[in-house]
């Protein structure tokens, strides 16, 4: 069976990745949902009981239970899958220019890497060209998983 989906959702959902939450695609409604590692945990240790939880986070735990319950639920790319550290060495060897380019270069180098970058692209007047290098990126991703 293949996966219906619509790629900006998709992309959306790789672009907010964090190391605390995974996203799914359900593979016969192409709907993603996002959901925190914690969340999860709390659905698969309370199983369907959730009369004690705030009313926003019984939608969140009711989802979790969804992806639970069900095979038709698969995970998209992970943070660590991702590899942001990647796509941001790529985009610095796309540069043109050559000053911007080696500053960036030891600015994504050591401790506090995605930090330096994210402040330099900004001091460079680099961050459109960032966003639309990484929208791009990762639409290819999104693209080539599906």
């Amino acid at each position: 069976m293949s996966t219906k989906a619509y790629v900006p959702d998709v992309v959306e959902a790789l672009e907010f990745t964090t190391e605390d939450t995974s996203s799914y695609i359900h593979r016969a409604t192409g709907r993603v949902v996002t959901i925190s590692h914690e969340d999860m945990r709390f659905a698969e240790d309370r199983e369907s009981e959730t009369s004690d939880l705030p009313d926003w986070r019984k939608n969140t735990v009711a989802e979790a239970l969804e992806v639970l319950a069900s095979e038709e639920w698969l995970p998209l790319p992970s943070k660590f899958e991702l590899h942001e550290w990647k796509l941001v060495d790529d985009f610095v060897r796309t540069l043109a220019d050559l000053s911007d380019r080696k500053e960036l270069a030891d600015a994504i180098r050591g401790k506090g890497a995605f930090r330096q970058f994210k402040g330099t692209i900004r001091r460079l007047g680099l961050e459109d060209a960032w966003y639309a290098y990484k929208a791009k990126a990762l639409n290819h991703i999104a693209r080539e998983w599906l």
